[in-house]
């Protein structure tokens, strides 16, 4: 990455860190969640309605998800809602989309 003239060159765990980012990004379901959650905040339940899948499903790659600093999950009463972790991600997003878009 270039900052400035510098070229950034991250060490062997922030290497190891990228890599675990990329695998989290690296799955069809956890990339529909990611894209739903650019919308709103969504709780488990309506993104296994949503997804037509499982509960349980859902909140294991949530968790995934979750360990990997792509989103963030608050409890309102009984439910957990989750939403992106931050703009960043969001943007990562967009611009990748942006990337295999180009023909």
């Amino acid at each position: 990455m270039n900052k400035g003239n510098a070229i950034l060159k991250p060490d062997g765990k922030e290497l190891d860190t990228l890599s675990e980012f990329h695998k989290a990004l690296g799955d069809y379901t956890r990339i529909r969640i990611l894209w739903l959650l650019m919308e709103r905040e969504w709780c488990v339940s309506e993104l296994a309605e949503r997804m037509k899948m499982t509960e349980s499903a859902i909140s294991h790659q949530l968790r995934i998800l979750r360990s990997a600093r792509l989103v963030n999950g608050h409890k309102a009463g009984k439910n957990v809602f989750y939403s992106l972790a931050d703009e960043h991600i969001k943007w990562i997003l967009e611009k990748t989309y942006d990337h295999i878009s180009e023909q």
